[in-house]
């Protein structure tokens, strides 16, 4: 045999009666029962996973040791606010006095220039401009302009800065949302969060580095949340996103339904890791390391999550900045209150996803409803992280997969929809080296088209990353014979917007 040989042909040639008797006789029939479940999951698989290329030749994964960096970061934790479903920039951050003036009036075929439309509204004959269902003010020292439909986000004006020439080239939901959160249209990539944790590691050995936390459904329309939105993909799979879900049992199977005490539990967790590396050395497999750390992570959140997710310890104060619904479970401020406590506990990548932004109709009246959800939750968060000293060190994101159209979909001039619009949209960035109190890019006079610095969604990611301390086309992982990134070939950071 060779002194160094493949995995996958190790793992073969240990498949044969005398070596499965032989490990009975070792360690017993209860290891190789394990031992069996074991090559079933590896069974799967069609080439083990290969090892990373990228940051020190390969950053590896140790609870509560932080991974190396390309340099200094400026943010040692993201915080990503996710309005799945895609809110109107028109009705929120994009001030345009001209569609007043516009509405009602037909898009010029000039503006639209032949540019694809959903087969929502592809068959309309019509598509008259609307102007935003809000009005809009100045705000703060910096003069930001926001939408009265959002007034807790006047406050943070002088935090935030709202970049208003975001774009994507996805125009549907599903692949959007996925674009934005993994790098690619098409599922089966890393998401941010994953590669986040892939890159740096985790700084709390009591919970995961990629926490995803849920709203509760309150919209008819709203858009599903896939786990593959948060999952590892081809990276080791203890870098997957871990759902904390609302109720009584935040974690599934977290707790061990034998109710045996904590040492029975860690002398079982300490012999099951035996018989795991014991596997480990034989057919080669690094997943099955990751499995041991899972075992481990799972023993030591039985008592960090109740922890976590028990706020009775937060002042009245507390409640008054989040607002009431921060006292119901699964609510976007009782995600938001939660989001701070993990970052408090230097948890890296935290991510809440609300999903009621669909409005293809009753976009008057749904629009302004979602947002309520939102708005003092997600400025409560930003005020509250800087009133303790973290925003310079956290960065926060707010945004959808795509912005809506500047013509009604269907309806009459009081009542109607806007269907997907990839070309121009808004989100708002804050602290983790941002510029604070700042305006970034410009759409055309229809909120169309940008007329000004766009921003590509590989742009935003190769931001992000800068951020945390990581050189986008440096942070990779080889698999199937190629080198992957959450970039894919694209991106530039966007220097512009960074302190």
């Amino acid at each position: 045999m060779p002194s160094n040989p493949n995995p996958l042909e190790t793992y073969q040639n240990l498949q044969t009666r005398s070596q499965f008797l032989g490990s009975c006789g070792r360690v017993g029939i209860g290891a190789a029962a394990l031992s069996a479940l074991l090559q079933r999951e590896l069974h799967g698989d069609s080439m083990p996973k290969q090892r990373s290329r990228a940051v020190s030749n390969g950053p590896g994964y140790e609870p509560g040791v932080p991974g190396p960096v390309h340099f200094p970061a400026k943010a040692k934790r993201v915080i990503y606010l996710c309005q799945s479903g895609a809110p109107s920039q028109i009705d929120t951050f994009d001030y345009k006095p001209t569609l007043e003036a516009l509405n009602g009036t037909e898009l010029p075929d000039s503006v639209r220039q032949g540019q694809r439309l959903t087969g929502m509204t592809s068959g309309q004959k019509s598509f008259p401009a609307a102007q935003s269902i809000a009005k809009f003010n100045q705000h703060g020292k910096s003069g930001q302009w926001i939408s009265d439909m959002l007034p807790y986000h006047h406050k943070i004006a002088d935090d935030i800065c709202i970049v208003r020439s975001m774009y994507t080239e996805a125009i549907n939901h599903d692949p959007a949302i996925t674009f934005f959160q993994t790098g690619h249209q098409q599922p089966g990539r890393p998401s941010i969060g994953s590669w986040a944790s892939y890159g740096l590691g985790s700084e709390n050995a009591d919970l995961p580095a990629f926490v995803v936390l849920l709203d509760k459904n309150t919209d008819p329309q709203a858009q599903p949340a896939y786990s593959r939105l948060w999952g590892s993909a081809f990276l080791p799979s203890n870098h997957q996103g871990v759902n904390l879900r609302t109720g009584a049992d935040p974690v599934l199977f977290l707790q061990d339904p034998t109710g045996g005490s904590m040492q029975q539990r860690r002398e079982m967790l300490d012999g099951l890791a035996q018989l795991n590396a014991m596997h480990r050395d034989q057919v080669g497999d690094p997943e099955i390391d990751t499995r041991i750390a899972a075992y481990e992570m799972a023993f030591r959140m039985q008592s960090s999550v109740p922890d976590l997710t028990d706020t009775s310890d937060e002042p009245e104060s507390t409640f008054d900045l989040y607002g009431p619904d921060a006292r119901i479970p699964g609510t976007h401020a009782a995600n938001c209150l939660l989001a701070r406590r993990l970052a408090e506990r230097d948890v890296r990548f935290i991510q809440i996803y609300h999903r009621g932004w669909d409005h293809h109709s009753g976009l008057p009246s749904r629009h302004p409803k979602i947002a309520k959800e939102v708005d003092q939750g997600s400025a409560a968060l930003v005020s509250d992280l800087k009133q303790r000293g973290m925003l310079d060190d956290t960065l926060v994101i707010w945004g959808g997969e795509f912005g809506r159209t500047v013509y009604r979909q269907g309806g009459n001039a009081t009542n109607f929809g806007r269907d997907h619009h990839p070309r121009c949209f808004s989100i708002w960035m804050a602290g983790g080296g941002v510029k604070p109190g700042m305006s970034y890019g410009e759409t055309d006079e229809w909120c169309y088209n940008i007329a000004e610095n766009p921003m590509h969604v590989h742009d935003l990611n190769a931001t992000l990353l800068h951020l945390l301390g990581m050189d986008h086309q440096r942070l990779t992982y080889r698999f199937q014979g190629r080198d992957y990134r959450l970039t894919d070939v694209h991106g530039n950071v966007m220097h512009d917007i960074l302190v």
